[in-house]
Parts: C-alpha cells; structure tokens; sequence
C-alpha cells in the first residue's frame, strides 16, 4: 500500500492510500492517521478509490485514526470506496460512523457543515 497525502485547504487533510489495506499495511495506516491527528486538522477524508480491498485489520486502523482525530475535536469522512470496501463498512455497520461520499468534494464540503 502506498500512502499520498494532500493539503487542499488549511483544515483538511486528504488521505489517498492505493492498493490493499490488510493485516500487512494496516498499521502504517493506522499511524499515518494517528501521526497528522496530531497536526489538529479538523477534517481527515480518507479517499478510498485506489483501494481494492481492505479486511478486518484495516477497518480497524480506520477506527485507530477516527479516535485519534476525535480526540484532537476532529473527525475522519471516506469517499469513493470500491464495492468491497463499501460491503465490508456496511457488514461491520462502519458506515454508521464513518460518513461516506461519492466524490472527495462532497466529503470535503459537507462532512461537517458546522466548520465551514
């Protein structure tokens, strides 16, 4: 798995990991998360196009970085995750706690409508 991270406002972080999140990569994740939790962004959208597969482990550093975040006041959206990743969110019942969009825009303007 490989990791970009962008900046495209001052209160927003964009997360775009490629490839599988599993028990492998799963922790470089859960502490990239942890890691820019740290820079008090009040908003981490994880954008989840470029993974093809995420298992228990990722779902779980998801979380790891959702907890991170709140702590700090802020809060973690996801967009565009493939079939398989949208499946595992909602067996898991994650899509109640993560707010999920179809494109990164929308998870960057109505994530949370109170900070803009």
């Amino acid at each position: 798995m490989e990791l970009t991270i962008e900046h495209p406002r001052t209160d927003v972080i964009l997360v775009k990991p490629q490839g599988r999140i599993d028990v492998e990569t799963a922790p470089t994740l859960r502490d990239k998360l942890k890691e820019l939790s740290q820079s008090t962004p009040t908003l981490i959208v994880v954008d989840m196009k470029g993974v093809e597969f995420i298992d228990s482990s990722g779902l779980a550093a998801l979380v790891s970085g959702l907890k991170a975040l709140r702590e700090q006041g802020g809060s973690i959206s996801l967009s565009r995750p493939h079939p398989q990743a949208l499946t595992a969110l909602r067996l898991t019942l994650l899509d109640r706690v993560f707010p999920i969009f179809s494109t990164v825009e929308d998870a960057i303007e109505q994530a949370n409508p109170l900070l803009f």
